[in-house]
This record gives structure tokens, sequence and C-alpha cells, in this order.
């Protein structure tokens, strides 16, 4: 034993030598990262398989890489990446060898979020707890005789305290916070796509006063590396004709909006305005310290009676069958707040370069193209403002242009005799932020819709905290929806709305351009749509581009209050189809965790079914989760409905249509 005590302390004594002499060159939030590092990442399925045969042998022995593929521009494509790449690396300006430009290397979009945990979740027995640390009685103990052979104790380098350690979790192991499931029903394949993570944009929440009350050892989020808390994304995609765009869209999306966001020239709206003034809010405004048990007993709870004229059910037929859900009008956004921007006119100029382009490259629809929060105009104002919307309506429309681009450039599987330009779409298309190529040798003909929520809170207290205030910013483009559950009344509140040939706003955008609205047709089940597609607004689809099937985003911005609403839920049309938005609500009320919510919500859809689409649902847990099932009647509005449905569809005799 004694001689294994001095290799062992011997070998302490070399790895600490080690360490001590590169602790100059690590700083303490570097140190704790890398205490932790090896055993937080956790490998996607994506990518595994998106690792070359050639390196599997490597994959399988170095450290899992955070997201490489997402590295900026690469030179090539087809190039290995390093066993382990920094997390911000400097690169040289230049074109790649493929003719992009590269762009700057910085810290990108990342699957896992970071945030300072106490010592109590890592190690059990506190550095500071009172009394042996060893918890056997007293009169059992006996005091401590060293041995002379034994080394003495090695003093460990300055490392931060184990009282708080920054640490990474992966955001789809956080089950109590996010949850995500997709099922393909009884389709031959999925086609459906979803992303979650953390993105490198600046802060764009309400600078308004805050002061959490935090109780001693409670995690707290780090801060982006941009010195902003930190801005989660969240993004689901329903396919149709294919996967190539809706895995476009997962893979590349979030980077098309870091890149606007970059070429805009964004600030951050937690920024000083004036000196003196503090970060977070003036320094005469009033704080109002709020704990967690405080904001949520302070929501004003309705009863039944409050929300049964507003409780929306499934209607039945005469004979008793569900009928198509019908879904509620959107929260209305509150008004967008301008941004600073390091240069106003180049940002300006941007739009109206992209409009162009859209002009040129397509035509048709997009010569009269005039996107809402875009300043387009000739005689516009020099000084008309610049928001968060801008830059994401810009990421949303560049992303479209460069991939019905890059398919118009490719030959036609199914007919080889059509020139390549007889879509006229003859627009080379833009690098994308990965550098890696759009889809695949064939032209794709099918798209993608996109439902995207971005979430960014005044200080690093985390969204989910009850008493945290946050602001939720909603780009849509299709027929996914993103609902709100109302903690004090238990109901939905949708952030979306479809994007169908027959709803009013749809149906005027399409008037403006007469062809468009002469394509717009019934099919056999009465419902219209515009050349063969249900959606009025979609990516890729590069046949329907020139008669007004666009990608611009439906964007709407919501300030939420403290334990405000208790979730957040993203679904395709595979669920909302089936589901009504009560229902969808009702079933995550019923679930413990947002992970089961998720699952549950899909099943359930996928149970009741009729059509068996695609089905994907993500679930975020916002600061009234702990009192979900308090407001209005619970989830006990659809709960016999649901029940029905379950034996309707256990029946053998029920047809399937």
């Amino acid at each position: 034993m004694a001689s294994f005590a001095q290799r062992a302390g011997r070998s302490a004594t070399r790895a600490v030598a080690q360490l001590s002499s590169d602790a100059s060159a690590i700083s303490p939030l570097s140190a704790s990262l890398l205490a932790v590092h090896s055993n937080s990442w956790v490998a996607s399925a994506d990518e595994a398989s998106s690792t070359q045969p050639g390196q599997a042998a490597t994959a399988a022995t170095s450290r899992p890489q955070p997201f490489a593929h997402l590295a900026a521009a690469a030179p090539h494509v087809d190039q290995a990446w390093p066993s382990a790449p920094p997390l911000v690396k400097s690169c040289e300006s230049g074109l790649s060898s493929r003719g992009y430009r590269r762009q700057p290397c910085r810290r990108h979009f990342h699957t896992y979020f970071v945030t300072h945990l106490p010592s109590s979740s890592l190690h059990p027995d506190s550095h500071h707890s009172a009394g042996p640390g060893h918890k056997l009685p007293r009169d059992a103990s006996t005091p401590h005789t060293p041995d002379p052979g034994s080394s003495p104790a090695v003093a460990l380098p300055n490392m931060p305290s184990r009282d708080l350690t920054v640490v990474r979790i992966p955001l789809r192991r956080a089950k109590h916070h996010f949850g995500s499931f997709s099922a393909r029903g009884s389709r031959p394949y999925n086609e459906d796509a979803d992303q979650a993570g953390i993105i490198n944009i600046p802060a764009f929440s309400k600078r308004a006063p805050m002061s959490v009350k935090q109780k001693p050892g409670e995690a707290t989020p780090a801060d982006s590396a941009s010195g902003d808390p930190q801005i989660f994304y969240f993004a689901v995609f329903d396919g149709h004709g294919g996967t190539q765009c809706s895995h476009f869209l997962r893979d590349e999306l979030h980077g098309y909006i870091e890149q606007a966001a970059t070429e805009f020239g964004l600030q951050s709206s937690l920024r000083k305005k004036k000196p003196g003034r503090e970060l977070h809010g003036g320094s005469s405004a009033q704080r109002k310290p709020t704990g967690k048990r405080r904001a949520l007993d302070s929501v004003d709870m309705k009863g039944p009676e409050d929300v049964k004229d507003d409780l929306r059910e499934p209607n039945r037929d005469e004979n008793g069958a569900v009928q198509h859900p019908e879904h509620g009008n959107p929260l209305p956004s509150v008004l967008s707040v301008p941004a600073e921007v390091q240069d106003h006119a180049k940002a300006i100029q941007l739009e109206r370069d992209l409009v162009k382009a859209y002009r040129d490259t397509i035509g048709g629809y997009f010569r009269r193209f005039s996107p809402e929060h875009f300043n387009t105009q000739e005689d516009a104002s020099e000084d008309s403002p610049i928001t968060v919307e801008s830059s994401l309506a810009y990421a949303f429309l560049r992303a479209d242009l460069d991939f019905v681009s890059a398919q118009a450039r490719k030959a036609d599987p199914d007919d080889s005799d059509i020139p390549v330009n007889n879509d006229e779409i003859l627009g080379a298309p833009h690098a994308t932020p990965s550098g890696h190529g759009i889809g695949g040798t064939t032209r794709f003909k099918g798209g993608s819709t996109a439902s995207v929520a971005l979430i960014s809170t005044p200080t690093p207290v985390p969204f989910w905290h009850p008493a945290a205030q946050s602001t939720l910013l909603v780009a849509h483009v299709g027929d996914s929806r993103i609902l709100l559950c109302d903690t004090a009344t238990g109901l939905p509140h949708p952030l979306t709305s479809d994007h169908h040939p027959s709803t009013p706003t749809e149906s005027r955008r399409l008037r403006r351009y007469a062809p468009a609205g002469s394509m717009v047709s019934g099919d056999s089940f009465g419902e219209e749509r515009i050349a063969g597609l249900a959606n009025s607004r979609a990516f890729g689809d590069i046949r329907s581009k020139r008669i007004g099937v666009s990608a611009e985003p439906e964007i709407a911005r919501v300030e939420i209050g403290p334990a405000q609403f208790s979730f957040l839920v993203l679904v395709s049309d595979g669920v909302s189809g089936t589901l009504s938005d009560q229902e969808i609500v009702d079933v995550v009320k019923e679930a413990r965790t947002p992970d089961e919510g998720a699952r549950s919500v899909v099943e359930y859809a996928t149970e009741v079914s009729r059509d068996g689409d695609n089905a994907i649902c993500q679930v975020v847990r916002l600061g009234g989760w702990e009192r979900r099932s308090e407001g209005g009647v619970g989830s006990m509005g659809t709960k016999e409905i649901r029940d029905i449905r379950r034996a309707e569809a256990l029946d053998p005799r029920r047809a399937k249509t």
C-alpha cells in the first residue's frame, strides 16, 4: 500500500507541475471548462453520420468536435478537421479554393449552453459543510497518524472554487428544460427536422431593470462569447418532396442568421446608452427584488368560469367524428425596437441589393417585391430604422435565394432534355455560412416550412427562471406552429398563422401579382392550393417561386414577464393538422418534463391521425412551468375528447382515409 501511495503521489506531483507550468496561459474560466469538458460532449446522430470512414478511428479516440461542420467557410469542404479545435480561432482573409470568400472565424452556433453550476450538483459533500465529511459516528473516529513514508499532500494550482463551477450542458440532455421528439408516422421516411442550441448574435431583449434574488448555490447561466447573455435558438422544419431543403435549413439557417447580424453590424440592446448608466437599466431605475416563489405566487390564476368562453375544443360532425381543428388568431406582436448598427447606410444597401437580386434572378412576383421589414424605396430616408426583424428577414430570404439558385444550376433528373435555364433562375448562390455545398448532384424540386424562436434575456438569469423577464422573437414560414401556454388561464396563445392561399392575408398578398391569383385552385378535399402546394410561403419549391411562393417570414416579438407563460411549443403540421392548440398544450401539462411532453404530443398525434403524416414537437420550459396545470381548467378541458379520439383510433372498424 505504501508503494502504491508513493507512486500515486509522484504521479500527482508531476501532473500538477505540468499544469502549473501552463497555468499562466489558461484563464480561470478556461480551466474550469477544461475540468468538465471531457465529460460534457454528447455526439448527436447527425454528427456521427457525418463522420467520414477515414476519420472513424480518429473520431473514436479523440475528443468529439463541437459542431465542427459549422465552422466558418472552410477552404475545402472535404478537408479533415483537426482533432481538437479551439472554441475561438483566427483565420486568414482571402478566397477559398472554390472562390468563396472566407468569413472571420468566431464562436458559432452550438448545441450546449454554459452555466455556473453549484458545487452541490457536482460534489455531494459541500466544501464548506459542517461536521465530518465521512458521516461516521464520532466515537468510531480516531486521530490520523501520517505514514512516515508517504508523500505530503500536493497543493493544486489556483483554480476556481468548487462552490461555483462553469459547465457545458447539452441542451438535448437537459430534459427538465427542453424536449424534442419526432416520428415518421405511416410515411416511408421522415422529412421533418429540428434544431436547438445557442446562437451567436447580439442581445435584443428589452433593457428593463430586473434583480433576481437567487438562493445560495442556485445555478446561473454564463454570458456568451460577446459578453451578452446567451441567446437560445429553437426551430422546426417540415419538409415536402424530400429532405434536402429541411436538412439544409437545419444545418445552415442559424448560420445565415448569425451572418446577417454580422453584416448588418447589429449591436447589443443591452449596451450603455450614456456614461454612468448601468448595463441593465438606468441608475435611477427602481429595482424590486423578486424571488422564485414570489414570482410564482404573483400570478393571478383564473378559474374555470373565467376561461370557459375562450376554451376551444375540437368540433364533431353529425356522425360524431372529430372535425379538422380550428386554430386561434396569433398573439399580437409588440412594436419592433430600432437597433444600433455600425453602418446604417450599409445595412440599408444590403436590403436593397437582396431585393434587386430577387428581381433579376427570379422575376415574376418578385419584380414588385417589397418585404415588410425592409427599406427598399429609393426615396426612403437614410435614417429609417434598422431592427433585429430586418436582419432576421434578410437571413431567411438570403438562405432561400441561395438554395433556389443552387438547384436551378443543376440538371433536372426527370427530364434531361430540359435546359438548365428553363426556370429563368440563373443567379449563382453565395457560399453557405458553413462553406458546405447545397443539396445533391441533381435538382431538388421540393421545399420546407420553417418556424424559428429566439429567446433573449436582459441578464444572465435563464429565461426558465420564474422571476426572469425575456424577449421572444418568432420568424415563421409555412404551416408549422408555435404556441405559448398562459400560466394564469392554461389557454394556448398562437404566435404564427398558417400560410395557406385561403387565408385573408395570403390571398391579398398573392393578388398583387395577377398570375399568382389565377394559379390558386381547390383540391378534392376543398382546400385551396397554389400550383399544387398547400403552403403559399415556403423555402425551396423552385417551380413556384415566380408566382409568389416566398420565404418572407412572418415575424412577431413578445415580451415575457415573470412566470407569465408556462412553456413554449413548436410543432409541424403533422401535429397541428390533427390536434387543436388546446389539445397540444393540455397533453404537455400532464407530462412531468418537457422531454416527456414532446414525446406524448407526437405519440398522441400519430395515434389519432388519419393521414399518418410526419410529426415533430419541441417543448421549451418557461418561468411558469411549475404551475402549468393550475390555470383555468388545467388539462381537463380536452380530456373527454382525447379519450374519445383514442378509443376511435383503437377501433379496428375505423377506416383510414
